[in-house]
């Protein structure tokens, strides 16, 4: 497969999302990688073709936001927003991420080999996160769908007032959030979260997890009559 380069410092953000937006989906311009990034704001946003987009640097606020198919690599530190309301695809973080990241996410994959700050997973709709180290409090705010899976530690108010969305967290928690309790993990869970290592690279053990969920106490309707609704 040949590689096709984006120089930021010469094109532009704007240069750089206008030539990876207009790729069909039957491309055959599938591998992309973007020099010089320089910690610029909303790289590779809303890009809807299954490419391979590698971006040597770091990268600034929405790298990657509202994603479909692609498969975007940053080899580098990602600021706020990474991943924002991503669809599908895999977006790939080498380093730690800023707070929010996968903000809003639909689907898709979003992997950080280091660290992620406060607020990871905010209102996650069905997006699978996996952090190699530690998130910062708050993460998995009103979290709906989706499973956020952290190798490291969690900060404060885990969870707070989640939804359906899986957690499993293989460090300490320093406490947990409105609604949020500790789940039995049970062997579906186990089979879904050693699925989700192993797409990351991840050697860790899925026994060494522990998760967590909702408690169900502050949904405004009771579940089992919600044909009624």
């Amino acid at each position: 497969m040949s590689t096709h380069e984006l120089d930021l410092k010469k094109v532009g953000v704007r240069g750089i999302n206008s030539a990876l937006q207009a790729l069909p989906q039957n491309t055959n311009e599938k591998h992309w990688v973007v020099k010089n990034p320089m910690g610029q704001h909303a790289i590779a946003v809303g890009l809807s073709a299954p490419l391979q987009v590698d971006i040597r640097g770091h990268v600034g606020f929405y790298c990657g936001g509202m994603n479909k198919e692609a498969e975007i690599t940053v080899h580098g530190h990602a600021g706020v927003g990474v991943a924002e309301n991503m669809m599908s695809g895999i977006i790939w973080i080498k380093g730690n991420a800023s707070e929010s990241a996968g903000a809003t996410a639909n689907g898709g994959l979003l992997i950080i080999d280091g660290d992620a700050s406060s607020r990871c997973g905010i209102s996650m709709k069905g997006i699978d996160i996996v952090v190699g180290g530690s998130v910062g409090h708050m993460s998995a705010f009103m979290a709906q769908r989706g499973n956020l899976v952290v190798c490291g530690n969690a900060g404060e108010a885990l969870g707070d007032s989640i939804y359906e969305a899986r957690l499993y967290v293989k460090g300490k928690v320093a406490n947990l959030g409105a609604d949020c309790i500790e789940k039995e993990m049970r062997d579906e869970h186990l089979q879904d979260l050693a699925r989700l290592l192993e797409k990351a690279k991840r050697k860790d053990r899925p026994q060494d997890f522990r998760r967590y969920g909702s408690a169900r106490k502050l949904y405004n309707f009771n579940v089992d009559h919600a044909d009624s609704y």
